[in-house]
């Protein structure tokens, strides 16, 4: 159906035929109702006791996660206002890494809060103007209540890492893990006129299916998927001085078409003779710069293999570029473009460089490298699904140790900091004129939905535990009070260890608001017709003027 308007009681075609239209209201309800939907999803997936989803692509491929981010990116959504709930989970991911499916369920509440306050003739903006302010309180009360952590305190540093996976497949082992997570991430951060910096891509992070979760190692090093080149060089060396190169040791081909003639085989013999030179003089550059391990991101010829296994030195060929770069942080090394560089100043030390056999495939370990700024977590698990869930814990673990290490606050979990809002935003709304008023209530009872959530989960009666938690709230020295998803009820989640970076709760809180008022202000969807529709529509004119060419 085409948008036809009348003008003066002429029918004005407007939009193209096959285009769709939905205004007011109704436009808004649509959309509340999708972003709603997208929220219950993945409400379930929420705290300890969260249920997993299972995902089926179009290959067949299966995902099984917990996780906020993973299932909505591996969710196939059409709908606009679905995609920018997907959105919402990527901005939260990457900006903190961690509280995902909270910034996801508080988008949803806050959208369903606001459809009770539409069916009462409040208008979409002074609702977007409410929860505008109540964002603003809401982030100032995290500001009052984070608790300082010191860099040096690595017992807080783990309850935070422990604390972000305890909804994981991990749970069981989590202490485990979280030791791992911050010694990583202490080992790769770095100061920078007086601030912390962390680049998780420095850690890197190799999966192998076999073996069982606790066989999960650090390593102060690298981790090169690849074999050494030539069976005669040595698998194992100690004390290794490492040479990195970015350039072929290999006789380079001429850029342009040259033509060699030869007349006898002796100037056959002569040509090969000095291929050979050539390569064995690189090696013996290599050799008397005092280095007995190469990585080289180009090939390795197969006569500089040779010479390179005569002289003892291990060799990689074609390492991928990331990793050659985590090398040169690791080890120390300059990564050279041409081999006549090379020079004793721009190797690398590792204490040992060695071979090993990780689930049927050869691997090169460099371990043991002073002070190294790169690391590696190999994680193990019984079989390839455990391992991937295995791997987005510790992503999560990590990325929470690098927020605090970053903005170094902390609140406690399970609902206490949701629940405190919420008390300080019904204060704050006594405050504030007119309707915005009902908004800044309403964007209380959105934050509330969290510890209810994780009740719910955990099969607890949600209203009871709310009740409670409303109640000890009211106590100033009871703030830190949360959901007890395995005793029952409420507790003091300070005491218990459970908390969570500030910046996590601060970024979820922002996006789920922005999502929301942006959700809120849209009163017109105009969707243009489908192509598919535009090219049946053309075949078949096609096949028509065909039939009727051979009638």
């Amino acid at each position: 159906m085409a948008s036809v308007a009348q003008l003066g009681g002429v029918p004005v075609l407007i939009l193209k035929e096959g285009a769709s239209r939905q205004a007011g209201r109704e436009a808004i309800r649509l959309n509340i109702m999708v972003a709603r939907a997208i929220s219950e999803t993945i409400k379930t997936t929420l705290g300890p006791k969260g249920m997993d989803k299972m995902l089926i692509d179009t290959l067949g491929d299966i995902t099984i996660s917990n996780d906020g981010a993973t299932i909505l990116d591996e969710m196939d959504v059409q709908h606009p206002v679905a995609k920018l709930m997907v959105e919402v989970a990527k901005a939260q991911d990457k900006e903190v890494g961690d509280g995902t499916t909270t910034a996801v369920v508080l988008t949803g509440e806050l959208l369903k809060e606001a459809e009770k306050l539409l069916d009462r003739n409040i208008h979409p903006t002074i609702i977007v103007g409410g929860y505008k302010k109540a964002m603003e309180k809401a982030r100032e009360v995290i500001r009052q209540k984070a608790i300082k952590v010191s860099l040096d305190d690595v017992e807080t540093l783990k309850k935070v890492a422990s604390t972000s996976m305890r909804s994981k497949a991990v749970a069981a082992l989590r202490d485990y893990f979280a030791e791992l997570a911050v010694k990583a991430v202490k080992q790769v951060a770095e100061e920078v006129d007086g601030k912390v910096i962390v680049d998780i891509d420095n850690i890197q992070i190799i999966k192998k299916k076999g073996g069982a979760f606790l066989d999960t190692q650090l390593i102060y090093g690298i981790i090169v998927d690849k074999e050494v080149v030539h069976p005669a060089m040595p698998k194992r060396v100690e004390n290794a001085k490492i040479a990195l190169l970015d350039a072929p040791l290999e006789v380079e081909k001429t850029e342009i078409d040259a033509e060699i003639r030869i007349s006898s085989p002796d100037q056959m013999q002569q040509f090969l003779e000095e291929e050979e030179k050539i390569l064995k003089e690189m090696v013996d550059k290599i050799k008397e710069s005092g280095a007995n391990v190469v990585f080289c991101q180009k090939g390795i010829d197969d006569v500089a293999q040779y010479y390179l296994a005569r002289a003892g030195i291990l060799a990689v060929r074609r390492v991928k570029k990331s990793d050659m770069e985590k090398l040169a942080r690791a080890t120390g090394a300059k990564i050279l473009t041409r081999v006549e560089d090379i020079s004793p100043e721009a190797l690398g030390t590792a204490r040992l460089v060695e071979e090993r056999k990780v689930a049927d495939e050869k691997m090169v370990f460099v371990e043991g490298c002073p002070n190294p700024k790169s690391v590696t977590i190999l994680v193990r698990g019984g079989f390839e699904r455990a391992v991937d869930e295995a791997e987005r814990s510790i992503k999560d673990a990590l990325y929470a140790v690098a927020d605090v290490l970053k903005h170094p606050y902390i609140v406690p979990g399970g609902g206490a900091i949701e629940a405190e809002i919420a008390k300080e935003l019904r204060k704050y709304a006594t405050e504030v004129s007119g309707k915005e008023q009902l908004a800044v209530e309403a964007f209380a009872n959105a934050l509330e939905s969290i510890p209810r959530t994780l009740a719910e989960n955990a099969g607890l009666d949600p209203i009871d535990v709310i009740a409670d938690l409303t109640a000890a709230h009211q106590d100033p020295s009871k703030w830190g009070y949360g959901v007890d998803v395995n005793n029952g009820g409420v507790a003091d989640m300070i005491s218990q260890g459970i908390f969570e970076p500030a910046s996590v709760k601060d970024h979820a809180i922002k996006v789920a608001t922005e999502a929301a008022s942006m959700i809120l202000r849209i009163d017109d969807i105009i969707s243009a017709s489908k192509l598919e529709s535009k090219k049946e529509e053309k075949k078949g004119k096609e096949e028509g003027e065909e039939k009727s060419e051979f009638d």
